[in-house]
């Protein structure tokens, strides 16, 4: 969830030498920095400075705002389009409460009884590699290290604006503000326009359930990841919690019923980030065998490893029947982010699902362009078949299969973290989004045995050939946007509802971190056009559908929304 992930990129993680004078004068208090911050403008030459000053704040030691990612903490490159001011301003004042995807704190215990903590840069077969606070790469061998674990608290310590007077911290924060990405940096391209109007009255979205659905006693920031209806019951949803709880929700009458379906809070692997449980798909017959299955995360073997399991409702529907689940496939992570999420059977009955690069930033490994294995890839398999002594069988038109050295199971690849595809309904075509790293934020539209780029390209734009093979082409996106819309995309559903409306045939996908949603309309894979449809409150971590093509909105926070297209028009935007 890059939805996935599911978190704000910017805990900045710098090292704080305060001054002396902090200890003795009096402190203002968080609130009063963030109530200065929000109500006062700042200098941005002096918060420029600040930034840059190794003495008092050395923010730079940590951060890049080139677009290279190229230390400890997040780069700040686009961190003025991203983000809002009130997120900058807390993002400082309490680091820890949000840590993007990939930058937590990983600590590890040698043999021989040191302790390092860090950004994980890069793991492989020899060991790994931290980068610390003050921006030096420290290299681990696999032999020395006794243990590894990740971190809730981010590297950067709390209290950095004890040194800093309210006007100072506002200069800072003004100086963040700006930092905004040009569009002479990327690629001109009709996919990636450079402004998306919003629609002259947005889509309105309505609470579906009365209450939010929530968990209390998380030991970490956790939310739902998606809402699926069940399968011949149009007013019975599957709500799912990223700490492995199924709740089952009834329409009524007279409101709705709320009961568990499945409690998968044991074998489900959530501490940090974008992992849990991500999706279930139900088996096309599934009113007739029961089946469903899961996509998640598990810790084994000193691990974290995605799975995709079968499970078996009980005869009324009502809740796991109990049994042990089927475990399909494994696929061990290397850095516990971009584990991709959604999982979805096409027309052709045969199983889908997306696995993202895992990480670390960069693709350092080059995962997404190596056929061997099975991460950045899109995975098509056979459920109902058994063969080569897996639990699954290879459908005989997937494009890799009996290729030397290539994965049977590869539909597509080249993908950094795909967070949630879909099928239309109409044209069966496998709508996707990508979350993407620095820069852009793509979708796909996925085609056999095509190659859609990372960590060659990012979006549009190029970003490595450490990993480009002579003679293997790319696929273009349909749509990409800049930083200024968001940060982490979320797909969704091509419309496929009243067959009058003027949104009929349009892709929905939205951003996690704005709230916006988008609607995409294209002609032969190429962008036709784009518009900002209107938001939601809360991180816009899913879609949903029914068997009426209704659409829904997931707020990660807990709460679900119905997307009413009725007092709105696609083809009016407002004049600019």
């Amino acid at each position: 969830m890059n939805r996935q992930s599911v978190c704000l990129a910017l805990a900045l993680v710098c090292a704080a030498n305060l001054p002396a004078h902090a200890q003795t004068a009096k402190v203002p208090t968080l609130d009063e920095y963030r109530r200065y911050a929000l109500t006062h403008e700042g200098d941005i030459a002096r918060g420029a400075k600040l930034f840059s000053d190794e003495q008092k704040l050395a923010c730079v030691k940590c951060h890049s705002t080139d677009g290279k990612a190229s230390k400890a903490g997040p780069d700040l490159y686009a961190a003025g389009d991203a983000y809002g001011r009130r997120d900058l301003v807390n993002s400082v004042l309490t680091p820890s409460a949000t840590i993007a995807p990939g930058y937590g704190t990983v600590i590890v215990e040698t043999k021989a009884g040191e302790q390092v903590q860090g950004t994980l840069k890069q793991s492989n077969a020899d060991g790994i590699q931290l980068m610390n606070a003050e921006g030096k790469l420290i290299k681990i061998a696999k032999a020395d290290i006794q243990q590894q674990q990740g971190s809730a608290t981010s590297l950067m310590p709390e209290g950095l604006q004890n040194g800093l007077t309210l006007a100072e911290f506002t200069d800072l924060i003004e100086y963040l503000t700006t930092l905004k990405q040009p569009a002479n940096t990327l690629v001109s391209d009709h996919g990636m326009p450079p402004q998306i109007p919003e629609l002259a009255k947005p889509i309105v979205a309505t609470p579906f359930f009365a209450e939010p659905l929530t968990v209390a006693g998380t030991k970490a920031r956790a939310g739902l990841t998606e809402m699926v209806q069940v399968p011949g019951s149009p007013d019975v949803f599957l709500v799912l919690h990223q700490t492995g709880l199924i709740w089952r929700m009834q329409k009524t009458a007279t409101g709705e019923q709320k009961s568990v379906f499945s409690d998968l809070t044991g074998p489900v692997f959530y501490e940090r980030g974008p992992n849990g449980l991500l999706g279930l798909a139900f088996h096309p017959k599934f009113r007739e065998n029961r089946k469903y299955y899961l996509q998640h995360q598990i810790f084994e073997d000193g691990t974290v490893a995605t799975v995709i399991e079968e499970k078996e409702a009980t005869a009324d529907f009502m809740r796991d029947s109990g049994k042990p689940p089927r475990r399909l496939i494994k696929i061990n992570s290397v850095a516990e982010d971009h584990s991709g999420g959604s999982l979805e059977f096409g027309a052709d009955g045969y199983l889908y699902f997306g696995m993202g690069d895992t990480g670390p930033h960069n693709d350092p490994n080059g995962h997404a362009q190596n056929l061997k294995l099975l991460l950045g890839k899109m995975l098509r398999i056979d459920v109902d078949h058994q063969a080569d002594g897996n639990a699954y069988a290879i459908p005989s038109d997937n494009p890799f299969r009996g290729q030397a050295d290539v994965r049977p199971e590869i539909w597509a690849y080249g993908f950094r973290n795909p967070w949630r595809f879909s099928f239309d309904a109409v044209t069966h075509e496998l709508w996707l989004a990508d979350v993407g790293q620095d820069r852009v934020e793509e979708v796909d539209i996925v085609h056999r045995g095509e190659n859609y780029g990372w960590s060659v390209f990012e979006g549009f734009e190029p970003f490595s050939n450490q990993y480009r093979v002579e003679g293997r082409k790319f696929t273009r996106p349909v749509f990409a946007y800049r930083r200024k819309y968001g940060n982490s995309i979320t797909g969704g559903y091509v419309y496929r509802g009243d067959k009058k409306s003027s949104f009929y045939g349009v892709y929905l996908c939205g951003d996690y971190t704005s709230k916006r949603i988008f609607g995409v309309k294209q002609e032969k894979g190429a962008l036709k056009a784009v518009h900002q449809l209107g938001t939601i409150p809360q991180g816009l971590v899913s879609f949903g559908t029914d068997e009426a093509n209704n659409l829904y909105a997931v707020g990660y926070e807990g709460m679900i929304y119905r997307l009413d297209f009725g007092g709105a028009n696609y083809n009016e935007v407002k004049a600019e």
